[in-house]
């Protein structure tokens, strides 16, 4: 396979306004979010909604694209970022990672690759954690990914997404917003109106289940730092 990763940005974030350029340890944080995806040793773009953010990539060479501030989603700035790059088609899969993610280990992206090549019916590749404290069960802020896993594996097919709270002894897996697309699967996601479960749960990735698409998750060892609030921007500048 032949990926591209794109990080989608954009200034306005209602939590936490101007989110990209927030400083972390004398770097703004999607400047470390671009460099963490650079070590993957794959290629890397920055899909902004806004020309302050191009101009912090572009002032240490890096690439990234303007795109429509007002898409609706990341996805659909992806999509818009690597028809611009790539309209030939020659990036077959396109790595989603998030730019609030500003110590995310370069391996996350090269796992979503390696779920999309080694599973031919994967249409959209993405990761999960194990729950980090027993309140992330009853919280709805804490996306869990339902997953058809037997015991013992590391990788599976998602059956759903949920914000509600899971009941039983089985591991709960909190979902890591990152994502790998087929190239053909993004294109058809992003044509696709958002869908009913999507609408009521809010997750995006409920429509491409909905739609029939297999989204496949790989089991990593830690989740990264989200920078969300000002509370998730302090403890990320305690790292740095």
């Amino acid at each position: 396979m032949n990926p591209l990763i794109l990080i989608p940005a954009r200034m306005a974030a209602t939590r936490l306004p101007n989110k990209p350029l927030a400083d972390i340890g004398g770097k703004p944080m999607i400047l470390r979010a671009y460099q963490q995806a650079e070590a993957s040793g794959l290629p890397v773009a920055v899909a902004a909604g806004d020309p302050e953010i191009v101009a912090i990539i572009e002032a240490i060479g890096g690439r990234a694209i303007l795109t429509d501030p007002d898409l609706p989603s990341g996805s659909d700035r992806i999509r818009a970022a690597v028809d611009a790059i790539d309209p030939e088609g020659d990036f077959d899969a396109v790595i989603n990672v998030q730019g609030d993610m500003p110590f995310a280990d370069p391996g996350l992206a090269t796992a979503c690759a390696a779920i999309l090549h080694g599973e031919p019916n994967c249409d959209i590749a993405t990761l999960v954690a194990a729950e980090a404290d027993v309140s992330d069960r009853t919280n709805p802020d804490v996306v869990k990914a339902i997953l058809a896993l037997g015991e013992n594996e590391r990788q599976g097919r998602a059956l759903y997404f949920t914000r509600s709270t899971l009941y039983g002894d089985a591991p709960i897996w909190r979902h890591i917003g990152v994502y790998g697309y087929r190239r053909v699967a993004l294109n058809r996601f992003c044509a696709a109106p958002p869908s009913p479960l999507e609408r009521r749960e809010k997750l995006e990735q409920l429509r491409a289940l909905e739609m029939g698409m297999q989204i496949w998750a790989a089991v990593i060892d830690e989740a990264p730092l989200s920078v969300d609030n000002p509370a998730d921007l302090e403890a990320a500048r305690a790292l740095a």
